[in-house]
């Protein structure tokens, strides 16, 4: 592995134009509700992860999908700002790029509305992944570029991330995806719609593989859960903070962990750091904009020096 592409991650998957409104409370039935605060960024599961990544000194490069209109652009726009590479992020005319309103209460909560335009190209045969050598990161929204690059990942020894939370493809489709991965983190609900069922040692159990170096399960403030190749479920929590946002906290989480991973660190160390940056961002409003530098992490947990 060259020092070019050490802490470096390929990342594939979603970019998403997030309009966040800050609201009192998230209502629980049909009603119109004032906002006290709005603020329109990018998101996406594999996107948010790849600024995370850049911002705390890796390199990141994005491919996915979006429309060939104002918001594909600024999405490309953004990232490019944020010093990730968008060679692979390709624009597709005709088609509506993805788009999501999101609920934030006092508590730091959310509600998310998601649209992505369900015609756009699947198929991923101009995606031609690099010859480099630090980490693959794959979210669920394009499950056939997903596959593509975690089967190259493999082929060529390198680690590979899936963000598996919850999503509108069969369960076929996302076990193949599960299966290709060497580390694989669910949200809970992702675990829950995954192995059908609410308790997480046997969800854990249900969706480990041969294959995974790790399998685990992220749960907000409770951290980590993560299956031992003996079979038991180990925790590591995060440290406390004011919570005031969790949104792109689980995306945060994972670009630290594919990070962690292109750098070759050993594991307890790599969810140590993934806890503090996933911590770090819930205590900052505004979403992706609350992702932390690298400085930022440091002053927060010097053990993670710069």
């Amino acid at each position: 592995m060259s020092d070019a592409s050490f802490g470096e991650v390929f990342c594939v998957g979603l970019a998403i134009q997030d309009i966040i409104l800050s609201v009192d409370a998230i209502p629980s039935s049909p009603v119109k509700i004032y906002a006290r605060g709005r603020k329109e960024i990018g998101g996406g599961p594999a996107a948010t992860a790849s600024v995370a990544i850049a911002r705390l000194g890796g390199r990141a490069h994005f491919a996915g999908r979006t429309g060939a209109d104002a918001v594909g652009r600024a999405l490309k726009e953004e990232l490019e700002a944020e010093g990730v590479g968008t060679a692979w992020l390709k624009e597709f005319d005709g088609y509506l790029s993805p788009s999501s309103v999101i609920l934030v209460d006092r508590n730091g909560e959310r509600l998310i509305v998601a649209y992505s335009d369900p015609d756009l190209p699947k198929d991923p045969t101009w995606l031609t992944p690099p010859d480099w050598g630090g980490a693959v990161l794959c979210d669920l929204s394009w499950p056939q570029g997903a596959l593509k690059c975690l089967r190259a990942a493999r082929e060529r020894g390198l680690p590979a991330v899936l963000d598996a939370d919850i999503s509108r493809h069969g369960k076929d489709e996302v076990a193949e995806l599960v299966a290709a991965a060497d580390h694989v983190v669910f949200s809970r609900p992702g675990l829950a719609q995954f192995a059908g069922t609410d308790d997480i040692a046997d969800g854990l159990n249900l969706a480990c593989r041969s294959s995974h170096v790790l399998v685990g399960v992220t749960d907000g403030a409770h951290g980590l859960y993560w299956r031992e190749a003996r079979g038991n479920v180990r925790n590591k929590r995060p440290p406390p903070v004011h919570v005031v946002d969790t949104v792109g906290a689980g995306d945060a989480f994972h670009g630290a962990l594919a990070l962690a991973l292109a750098r070759r660190w050993p594991i307890d160390r790599a969810i140590d750091f993934c806890n503090a940056v996933a911590a770090l961002k819930c205590s900052v409003p505004g979403g992706r904009a609350g992702l932390p530098n690298a400085e930022a992490l440091e002053q927060f947990d010097p053990s993670f020096k710069v």
